[in-house]
């Protein structure tokens, strides 16, 4: 039986989203977008926001459903969104420049 210490409420779709926009704003493709935390975060919940969640409540079911997600088709769709996500902030960021 599991115990409530036991229990945990992840989106492994925000996981997913979180390590892929670190990656890509990190990378070649856009380092001149602003990639502090307030950007970053804006890019996370806009993408998050186009795209199905998927909680789970243990560290097994966490796995499986990694798994599930992590085919080529859905990181494909992931990074389109993130990619659309980035455009609209760059446009519009929400930080203000000191």
């Amino acid at each position: 039986m599991m115990e409530k210490n036991d229990v945990i409420l992840v989106n492994v779709t925000e996981e997913i989203v979180r390590g892929l926009v670190g990656f890509m704003l990190r990378g070649p493709e856009y380092q001149a977008f602003c990639n502090c935390y307030i950007c970053e975060t804006d890019v996370i919940a806009l993408t998050l926001n186009a795209l199905p969640a998927k909680y789970v409540s243990n560290p097994r079911m966490r796995d499986a459903a990694f798994k599930e997600l992590n085919t080529p088709a859905n990181i494909d769709m992931i990074n389109r969104e993130i990619i659309h996500a980035i455009y609209i902030v760059a446009r519009q960021p929400k930080h203000t420049t000191v």
